[in-house]
């Protein structure tokens, strides 16, 4: 898998002509931060034991942030969170050879751009929504995340986890 930091959701100009989609993505801590550092993370229906924070496209016109939110809303029932950053690099990753094509809608990956997130004490997460795409979520530690998440993620959410890190969140 190629993982690239970039600043601009444009992937590398290489000589391939890999489309990338733009993504927004969560890495969302429980309301007990910064007390207890747990990460929120979902189990997919589409796709067996891949475990993942949630993520979504960019809508034409949209901002990250507003597409964050939306996001959120579509997948776990609300957006009732507090940003605590967002990382100014865009991560880029390809889609692993085994996954369906119409899982990659004519895109090689996703060009990401990350938030982090609190929940809100009131907030209440619903994975019934409109169009599920979660059957179950939990709270895991660092460490549990990465025995979860699917196997293409876990390179892109060290570097989101170290960014965060360095830059003193987590």
């Amino acid at each position: 898998m190629k993982s690239t930091s970039l600043q601009s959701p444009q992937p590398n100009n290489d000589s391939s002509s890999k489309k990338y989609r733009p993504n927004v993505a969560a890495v969302i801590l429980s309301s007990a931060y910064p007390r207890e550092c747990r990460f929120f993370i979902a189990h997919r229906l589409d796709i067996k034991g891949a475990w993942q924070f949630p993520q979504g496209g960019i809508d034409e016109g949209e901002s990250p942030k507003a597409a964050l939110f939306r996001e959120l809303e579509e997948e776990i029932g609300t957006n009732n969170v507090e940003v605590i950053s967002e990382c100014p690099n865009w991560i880029q990753y390809d889609f692993p050879k085994s996954m369906s094509k119409k899982m990659y809608r004519g895109f090689a990956g996703q060009i990401q751009k990350y938030f982090l997130v609190r929940l809100k004490n009131e907030s209440e997460i619903n994975l019934q929504t409109a169009i599920p795409e979660f059957d179950k979520y939990t709270f895991v530690s660092r460490e549990e995340l990465f025995g979860r998440v699917t196997h293409f993620k876990k390179e892109v959410y060290k570097q989101i986890l170290e960014y965060f890190k360095k830059e003193g969140y987590l």
